[in-house]
């Protein structure tokens, strides 16, 4: 499957973004997507097995329990594609770092141009 097949899927896409945060227990995640989009257990395990068997996710077992983690190899073939589309956000992103740092410097102006009261606001 191809990784925008995979991560088309919302379900998988919140998988991804919880292991994100680090390993989680099958279970633990279960109950997280179970809330938010009312699925049963076997379908988020279903969810799970998808993103294992395709590079996403890996598995290993702790006594009882299945701990899940990100694999971020599938990743890399989603940012490559997205290179060549960067330019459109990235000049975005310039701009609003720009408008950011000339009201940085308006504040600043603005602030030290203000004169003190000194009557030490005594009427």
């Amino acid at each position: 499957m191809h990784a925008f097949e995979i991560l088309g899927d919302p379900v998988r896409r919140r998988i991804v973004e919880l292991l994100a945060d680090g390993e989680q227990a099958a279970g633990q995640i279960g109950v997280v997507i179970q809330r938010e989009f009312g699925i049963s257990q076997p379908a988020v395990s279903q969810h799970l097995r998808v993103l294992r068997e395709n590079g996403f996710a890996t598995v290993r077992a702790s006594g009882a329990r299945r701990l899940y983690a990100v694999d971020a190899a599938p990743l890399e073939e989603v940012d490559q594609w997205l290179q060549p589309y960067r330019r459109f956000w990235n000049q975005r992103l310039d701009a609003l770092g720009v408008e950011i740092a000339r009201g940085k410097r308006a504040r600043r102006t603005s602030t030290s141009t203000s004169t003190p009261d000194t009557e030490g606001g005594k009427t």
